[in-house]
Parts: C-alpha cells; sequence; structure tokens
C-alpha cells in the first residue's frame, strides 16, 4: 500500500533528521552558509518577505487564502463534474493533510539536541509552506479529466518545485521538513485513493510519451532557480535537490502509479 511507504518515509525523516544529534548538526549547518534570512535568494523579490511585495501564493500571508481558493476550485470541479466520492476525497486529502500537518507539529515539537541558537528553533516539522501545493495538486488530480490529468499534475508538480525549493533556501524551513511535508500530502493521497471503489478510483492515465521527461526535467530547472543563492553555492544546490525529490514524488504519486491498480490487481487474483 503506497501510503504505508509514504509514512513510514516521513516518519524516518522525521526520526533521522529531527531525533538525532548528527542530523540536527547537518541541517543546522546549513543555516551557517552564507548570510542568514532570504535576503540573496534569487526569489526573494516574489517571497512577500520584501515591503510592499506581492508573496507568490502560498507563501507569506497569502497560505490561507490559497488553500481556500484551491478547496474552492475543488467544489467547483466536484459538481461540474458530478464526481461526488472523487472530489469528497480530493478535500479529505487537503483537509487531513493541512490538519495532520498542524496536530503532527504541535504534538511534536523540534527537541533542541544541539544546543542550536534560539532562531534556528522556530521551525517545525513538517513546512506548512510546502504542504499546500503538494496537497492541492494531489487533490486536483483526483476531480478533473483523466485527459488532462497528466498536465494538471504537471502544474502542481513546477509549483511545488518552486516553493519548496524557495522555502528551504530562505531558512523558512530545513529541507527534512520540505521534504517531510511532501511525503505527508502522497501519504494522504495514497490512503484516499486506497479507500475509493476501484470505479471511482483514478485508473492508469496513458501519458504523452516525453511528459514525464519533460516535467521533470522542467522541475529540476524551476528548482535550481528557485533555490539559488547569490552567496553560497551548497545551501542553493541542497535546496534545489531537495525540491526536486518532492516533485518526482508528488509526480510519481499522482501519474506514475495509480494506487488503485494494485488493489484491483489483487482482488481479481482472490
Amino acid at each position: 500500500m503506497p501510503a504505508l511507504l509514504y509514512t513510514l518515509g516521513f516518519l524516518t525523516v522525521y526520526l533521522l533528521a529531527v531525533c538525532t544529534p548528527w542530523g540536527q548538526r547537518a541541517e543546522n549547518a546549513l543555516f551557517g552558509l552564507g548570510e542568514q534570512g532570504g535576503e540573496q535568494a534569487w526569489i526573494y523579490p516574489l517571497s512577500g518577505s520584501a515591503y510592499g511585495s506581492t508573496p507568490l501564493p502560498p507563501m507569506e500571508l497569502s497560505a490561507k487564502p490559497t488553500v481556500m481558493a484551491g478547496l474552492a476550485v475543488i467544489v467547483v470541479l466536484t459538481l461540474v463534474r458530478r464526481c461526488w466520492r472523487q472530489g469528497c476525497a480530493a478535500l479529505g486529502v487537503v483537509i487531513l493533510t493541512v490538519g495532520g500537518k498542524e496536530v503532527f507539529k504541535s504534538a511534536m515539537p523540534r527537541p533542541d539536541l544541539v544546543g542550536a541558537p534560539e532562531n534556528l528553533l522556530d521551525q517545525g516539522f513538517p513546512s506548512g509552506h510546502t504542504v499546500i501545493p503538494a496537497a492541492l495538486t494531489l487533490a486536483a488530480v483526483l476531480v478533473v479529466s483523466p485527459r488532462i490529468r497528466p498536465y494538471v499534475a504537471t502544474a502542481g508538480v513546477l509549483w511545488l518545485a518552486c516553493i519548496a525549493a524557495a522555502t528551504a533556501t530562505m531558512g523558512g524551513h530545513r529541507p527534512s521538513e520540505v521534504l517531510g511535508a511532501t511525503l505527508l500530502a502522497c501519504a494522504c493521497y495514497g490512503l484516499a485513493t486506497w479507500l475509493l471503489p476501484s470505479a471511482a478510483a483514478p485508473g492508469a492515465t496513458r501519458n504523452p510519451r516525453a511528459l514525464p521527461v519533460i516535467t521533470l526535467t522542467s522541475a529540476l530547472a524551476v528548482a535550481l532557480v528557485s533555490g539559488a543563492r547569490n552567496d553560497t553555492l551548497t545551501r542553493s544546490l541542497v535546496s534545489a535537490a531537495t525540491a526536486f525529490i518532492c516533485a518526482v514524488l508528488v509526480w510519481y504519486a499522482a501519474v506514475g502509479r495509480p494506487a488503485h491498480t494494485a488493489r484491483r490487481t489483487r482482488r481479481a487474483s482472490d
């Protein structure tokens, strides 16, 4: 069951990166590369941190409006296409992912195992800003037409790559927190598709042959640009690599391997 694998990945990342001294030291060391803050990031003018700037959704104060707008779009698509089960599953993916992030962050605060500076103790696991594009992308895949599903997934993956890289490179969250947010969204999506009846679950989609290569290559380019900083190459590359892994995970969950295929095959063999 894919949901179980994603959940195990989520817990593994948390235990290794957050609950071990060497994991905390490795990620805290990234903040020592370059200047503190996000002013040196290429994407800083779009982050909403600069005075008077408009944030790229869902960064800064645009997070809640982005979630509400995404939920509204899901409801409209559900009503138009009359896909009631898929619509409920899509809403469940967003609500469970965002709510699960809040519950986990509150119940499992970050322990200080290495005597880190106070400014490095504010971030929580997982990243809230990364959860939003991951969850909305996977939810949208459930309610759109199968013909446009790969293209919706492509747009969502590029959006996720941008936000994940920007969140990591600007110091809002550590790479593990960004990766954990994506794994949480994939786990909720896997659970939702597993619970759906076979007739309602998203089927295998025939993608244009070049689309996966184009999507992931574009996601890598977006991650590199969004994660770039003027003062440190290492931090830029780590942020971009983390964002690219997030993009691959969501693409694979949404398009690469429909969650109901294994269950349908198992039932047929029984």
